[in-house]
């Protein structure tokens, strides 16, 4: 499986799709709540769902070690599955391999440390939790005073950036145990999203009046500045994502206002494309590892693979009957 597409939303569904037919190869249901986030490790090995007040693991590989689909039936039948005398679970993989328990709300974010060894998720409880992975446990919390819309791991691994319906964003030093930064771009203005460059140089937030803010981080000695670069307006409506390309010359945002949009980081945040098609809310996007393709999800139930080089929708893939709100690409 090289490459995994992942989306969810609304109608309490995660689908796997086929990047290039546009078939949906297969359906978990998530049955507690809406999805509101996808990561996929990088190992490929799982799928983190956040979902309203636990994050759900699953295993992305179908089945144990036989792979057949004989062993899949048998195991859907008797409702669960075995595990063989290996240990592997001989199921079709669509009950949680583990399951995260301790926030009071909506889990609205959730980022995986470089060897997935733990993972911090953001919260509508005010809170942002770094989790042990290995065994599923709270190893640190910090509060912010508002609901907390997304989190992201600083590519140094020590720090953690978040932003909340207040307007703040906070910088926590793992190795300090505190926050070391507090920025507010704008008062009251709830930010919804961040992008860090994958080299640390730069770092992105979108808020709910359409306006982007662009800051150049430095690290020296383990102690990170920022540096105020840009301010742009990127939407006349809410901005639901922004998100840095692999390579760091593109900055994508997805907004209320139905599209999404392409930005040139080394050409001053020039605009780049359009992305028109969906008919609501565009509310989140993955970029190829290439930068060359983005996919996105939205409020119409569809989600959309792009050419960025022309604008154009490659593929659509059909079959959320809700909307859709949440997408995960790896094709690495």
């Amino acid at each position: 499986m090289s490459v995994i597409l992942a989306s969810a939303g609304y109608d309490h569904t995660i689908r796997f799709w086929d990047a290039l037919t546009g078939v949906c190869s297969r359906t978990i249901q998530h049955t507690d709540s809406q999805v509101n986030r996808l990561e996929i490790t990088s190992d490929k090995r799982f799928l983190a769902a956040a979902g309203n007040l636990y994050v759900r693991l699953y295993d992305i590989r179908q089945t144990g070690s036989s792979g057949n689909a004989t062993a899949q039936a048998s195991a859907t039948n008797n409702g669960g599955g075995t595990n063989d005398s290996h240990g592997n679970h001989n199921s079709n993989n669509n009950n949680p391999a583990m399951t995260f328990e301790g926030h009071t709300n909506n889990v609205t974010s959730l980022a995986f440390q470089i060897e997935n060894k733990w993972m911090v998720t953001s919260s509508e409880d005010g809170t942002v939790k770094v989790w042990d992975v290995r065994s599923p446990s709270v190893q640190r919390s910090y509060k912010h005073h508002s609901p907390v819309n997304e989190v992201v791991i600083h590519p140094n691994q020590g720090e953690l950036i978040s932003c909340d319906q207040d307007g703040n964003i906070r910088i926590w030093d793992l190795g300090e145990n505190q926050c070391t930064h507090h920025l507010i771009p704008e008062d009251d203005v709830p930010l919804n999203s961040l992008s860090v460059a994958s080299d640390g140089s730069m770092l992105v937030a979108g808020n709910n009046k359409g306006n982007c803010y662009v800051w150049k981080m430095q690290s020296q000695r383990d102690i990170t500045s920022l540096t105020p670069v840009t301010k742009f307006r990127s939407h006349s409506k809410y901005i639901t994502r922004v998100l840095l390309s692999t390579d760091i010359k593109h900055l994508a945002t997805c907004s209320a206002d139905h599209t999404a949009r392409i930005w040139s980081t080394e050409n001053n945040f020039n605009l780049e494309t359009t992305l028109q098609g969906h008919q609501r809310w565009v509310w989140d996007c993955a970029f190829s590892a290439d930068s060359a393709y983005l996919v996105t999800a939205c409020s119409d139930h569809y989600v959309r693979l792009w050419d960025l080089s022309n604008s154009e929708t490659v593929r659509q893939y059909n079959g959320h009957h809700k909307g859709a709100v949440c997408v995960a690409l790896n094709d690495v």
